[in-house]
């Protein structure tokens, strides 16, 4: 009978598989999706988760416990020491289990970890250095699991076959390893079971071994970590997770969310082969497996109906099972996705920190703002400011010559609006309206304008935009950085009125009005000034860091148009040609 706690069901892409949900737009292609609107407005503005039957001694103190020290280590079977390997003599008695519930505290100065006998689970998994976004210590481990499925080190069966006889028993606990190691034993008929896990000082690296037997027999298996991972206090906790893998045969990365490893709860997807790290991610944090890439490994895609943090809805959270063998040994990285960091683990590792499709323009991005911020300024809020200042100044050609296309573009509009007052009133079917447009293109080309040179300043833009964003979402180094009033720079600001996206439209409306008009239309003209109250909607929801960088090139955008208005003089336009007369009868 299958365990209700561990639903197990048939790999997706079976037939009776439900298909996965349809899947919402991400942030950056609704971004995309906003600025290719804005484009077509601006340019068609211009054209138109038993009881042991026989006590054991005791494994560890009473909970609750709160440090490593204070826990009692129970006795534990006789070790034998040989050129220097610890090796666990098989057990002398017929069963080994505890004869209580008890926690165990692991703490090093990076991890603060509660473990607990039943079933030998990680209940809390705190990475000291971290915050969530309420100001409380970051918990990987997510706070809504109780009761829903199994906590993480729990044990996975392959084929249906329920874990439940390993997953709620009371396992004997002790800790080892001068305190930061902790070993987890079970052994009642059928059954045989031992995990253990030891940590290392200032380090993210953990190594974990399990081990499974069934009537003496070994037994794959795979270790869990179910119900989402990462910081769930955030807005969208569960969209940002995902399972991760680096298949060596592909040589890439390759991701599942809830909805691909089956969308229904209970549904997964299971994959073997030679993979350099395998787990488990949020945006700034993974949990990943560092198995030896000479061996096949095994990693389960689960998908877990967990409630989440902020409006106590149910949402699908993606989940992991890895191993694969009767008994598992490798190294884990439970830490944040800090580029360096993961670097000097692994080369490949550093493929955690994804920056999408601006990947070219972002990873350039993050590393001139992260050499800055680190070498000079000491601040992300003011690196972005001189990040965007120095950009501004590299494409300010490109914005000179947009610059003078647009103000040619307004002297000629006396012109243009002869050409409109010149086919006003003719239907659009008639064959002669073809000839407006015409005649507007060759005034265009006879003074050597871009029609659209208007929209040049905003579309260079965009790329910048899009890779700042990506820097602010992928990044742990903006993850809590702060700047004057803002607390952190890759989410939105937490005060009543947002200022910083205020002052964007205020900004976006004077530069708006000190640009030259490029159309004498009221009504185009109507909805050019409609564009910073749509840009305020739009960034009014994003990362403080991306507003800043937008409100900055306003900022820089005023003074170069000041600028160029003192400097610059179009020639004059030659006047509309006069209507010729008629000849008299």
């Amino acid at each position: 009978m299958s365990d209700p706690k561990t639903p197990e069901s048939k790999p997706s892409g079976a037939s009776s598989a439900k298909r996965p949900a349809k899947r919402e737009l991400t942030m950056e292609h609704r971004l995309m999706l906003a600025f290719a609107l804005m484009g077509i407005v601006l340019i068609g503005s211009t054209y138109l988760m038993p009881k042991p039957p026989e006590e054991a001694p005791k494994s560890a103190s009473k909970a609750p416990a709160t440090a490593a020290s204070e826990i009692k280590p129970a006795p534990a079977p006789p070790v034998e020491r040989k050129a220097g390997v610890e090796k666990t003599a098989p057990p002398k008695t017929a069963s080994i289990a505890g004869a209580t519930e008890e926690t165990a505290v692991i703490e090093t100065d990076l991890y603060r970890i509660e473990f607990t006998n039943r079933g030998a689970v990680a209940r809390s998994w705190i990475l000291k250095a971290f915050k969530d976004s309420n100001g409380k210590p970051l918990d990987l481990v997510n706070p809504k699991l109780q009761g829903k499925t199994v906590y993480p080190m729990a044990v996975r069966f392959h084929s249906g076959q329920s874990a439940e006889p390993l997953n709620t028993p009371l396992y004997a606990m002790r800790l080892i390893e001068g305190g930061i190691g902790i070993e987890f034993e079970y052994s009642v008929a059928p059954w045989y079971a031992r995990k253990r896990l030891l940590f290392k000082k200032g380090s993210y690296l953990t190594t974990l071994e399990s081990e499974v037997r069934n009537s003496g027999t070994p037994k794959p298996h795979l270790i869990y970590w179910r119900g989402g991972f990462g910081d769930a206090s955030v807005i969208g906790a569960a969209a940002a997770t995902s399972t991760v893998r680096f298949d060596l045969a592909a040589n890439e990365v390759k991701l599942l969310t809830a909805a691909d490893a089956g969308g229904a709860p209970g549904g997964y997807q299971a994959h073997r082969g030679r993979f350099s790290f395998a787990g488990i991610q949020d945006a700034y944090f993974a949990a990943v497996a560092l198995p030896d890439t000479n061996r096949d490994f095994e990693i389960h895609s689960l998908s877990d109906s967990i409630e989440n943090s902020i409006d106590g809805k149910y949402d699908p959270h993606p989940g992991v099972a890895l191993g694969g063998d009767a008994v598992n040994r490798f190294e884990i990285f439970v830490g944040p996705k800090d580029t360096d960091l993961l670097k000097s683990i692994s080369p490949r590792l550093e493929q955690l920190v994804d920056f999408g499709w601006f990947a070219f323009l972002a990873k350039p991005l993050f590393l001139a703002l992260h050499w800055l911020n680190a070498g000079y300024i000491h601040n992300y809020g003011w690196t972005i400011v001189i990040i965007t200042v120095i950009i501004n100044f590299l494409l300010l050609p490109l914005k000179i010559s947009s610059l003078k296309s647009m103000k040619k573009m307004s002297e000629l509009q006396p012109q243009i609006a002869a050409i409109n007052e010149k086919y006003r009133g003719m239907k659009m079917t008639d064959p002669r309206k073809q000839n407006q447009q015409a005649e507007v293109m060759e005034l265009y080309k006879k003074h050597n304008v871009n029609p659209v040179g208007g929209c040049v300043p905003m579309a260079l833009q965009i790329p910048f935009f899009i890779a700042f964003y990506k820097v602010l979402s992928a990044a742990i180094e903006l993850r809590g950085a702060s700047w004057l009033w803002v607390e952190d720079l890759s989410r939105p600001e937490t005060i009543p009125i947002r200022i910083l996206p205020v002052a964007m439209v205020v900004t976006q409306f004077i530069m708006q009005k000190m640009t030259p008009a490029t159309s004498a239309d009221p009504a185009q003209q109507r909805v050019m000034l409609m564009m910073p109250a749509f840009l305020g909607f739009m960034f009014y929801g994003v990362s403080s860091g991306l507003v800043l960088y937008w409100l900055t090139g306003n900022l820089v955008g005023i003074l170069q148009q000041w600028f160029f208005n003192k400097t610059f003089h179009a020639p004059a336009a030659a006047p509309p040609a006069a209507a010729p007369k008629k000849k008299a009868k």
